[in-house]
């Protein structure tokens, strides 16, 4: 199980706002519960949880806050600085960049095990920062 303390809370409560209200999720009830449903990976929001067929894709708190807030601004290039920012609340020192890689590429690595056929990607936009893309078909 995940915790987060209410520094977290903030930015996970800003995550949720925007993901309730895109049009590109639907949000389903079982048992009273949100449910962000992406093709083939279902975001438990209540539980800070990821599944894909049931089965639980076992996130750091960090790198659930990352896909979070990617999925949030699907199809937007978010830099390093707004990343680290939203993720770290703080100001970046000018290794933002390694620091959100790592977690991105940990990220990367859990999504892509669990679902290899996926239609979506964490695009890296070259010194820049990472945009959340889902293919259409």
């Amino acid at each position: 199980m995940i915790e987060f303390n209410d520094q977290d809370s903030s930015v996970f409560d800003e995550v949720m706002a925007v993901l309730k209200h895109h049009s590109a999720f639907e949000q389903l009830r079982f048992n009273e519960e949100d449910v962000l449903s992406l093709p083939r990976l279902e975001i438990y929001p209540d539980r800070r949880k990821i599944y894909r067929n049931r089965r639980e894709i076992n996130l750091t708190a960090k790198e659930y806050d990352l896909l979070c807030l990617l999925v949030a601004n699907k199809g937007r290039v978010l830099t390093y600085e707004q990343i680290y920012q939203r993720i770290w609340g703080e100001e970046p020192l000018g290794n933002e960049s390694n620091t959100i890689g790592c977690h991105i590429r940990n990220l990367r690595e859990k999504l892509y095990e669990a679902a290899p056929d996926t239609s979506f990607t964490i695009r890296c936009v070259r010194e820049v920062g990472y945009c959340f893309d889902m293919e259409s078909k």
